[in-house]
C-alpha cells in the first residue's frame, strides 16, 4: 500500500498570519524541546525587533518558520533565528528549502541576513562563513551571513532580547 504521507510536500514559504502565533510557539516547543525559543520570539515580538515572520504550511498546519530580527549593529542587518521544523518532519529537506530562499532572497535583495548555527547546514543553504575581522558575542566559527555584508562596522550586536 503506498504511504499517502510520504508524497506530502509544504505549500510555498510565506509570512506568518495574525492568529497563528499559539501554532508557531508549539512547533517552536517540539523543535527544541524546551520554551527557551517561543519565550525569545515573544520578547522579540513585543520589543519591536521582529522584522519579519515566515511559516511553511503544510496540509493547513505550521510546520515550519524562520524569524528575521533587526540586529543593533550593522544598522540594516537581520538576524536569522529561531528556525524550526515540526520533529517528525526532519531531515526531508524543508528545513534546507525553508533557509535556502531566505539566503536567495537576501543574496536577491541586497539585505544582510547573519545566523548562528551549524556551519555545515547553513553553508548548503547559501550562506557563507563571516571574516575574521568581525568581532561578536557568539563563536565566529558558527555565524554565518548571507547578502552583500558590506559596509566598514564588523561588530555584531544582536537585539537585546538574545540576551
Amino acid at each position: 500500500m503506498l504511504n499517502t504521507d510520504a508524497l506530502k510536500t509544504p505549500d510555498f514559504m510565506r509570512e506568518m498570519k495574525r492568529g497563528e502565533e499559539p501554532a508557531v510557539s508549539a512547533l517552536l516547543d517540539a523543535a527544541f524541546g524546551q520554551k527557551d525559543e517561543a519565550q525569545l520570539v515573544e520578547t522579540l515580538r513585543k520589543s519591536r525587533a521582529i522584522a519579519g515572520e515566515m511559516v511553511l504550511p503544510m496540509g493547513g498546519e505550521v510546520i515550519g518558520y524562520a524569524a528575521l530580527s533587526k540586529m543593533v549593529s550593522p544598522k540594516g542587518w537581520l538576524c536569522l533565528a529561531p528556525v524550526a521544523i515540526r520533529p517528525d518532519l526532519q531531515a526531508r529537506g524543508f528545513g534546507r528549502r525553508l533557509v535556502g530562499m531566505i539566503s536567495q532572497w537576501a543574496e536577491m535583495s541586497g539585505q544582510t541576513v547573519v545566523v548562528l548555527g551549524d556551519p555545515a547546514f547553513y553553508t548548503r543553504c547559501g550562506f557563507s562563513p563571516v571574516a575574521e575581522d568581525f568581532t561578536s558575542p557568539y563563536p565566529l566559527d558558527h555565524t554565518l551571513v548571507a547578502g552583500p555584508a558590506k559596509g566598514k562596522i564588523r561588530t555584531l550586536t544582536y537585539p537585546k532580547a538574545f540576551g
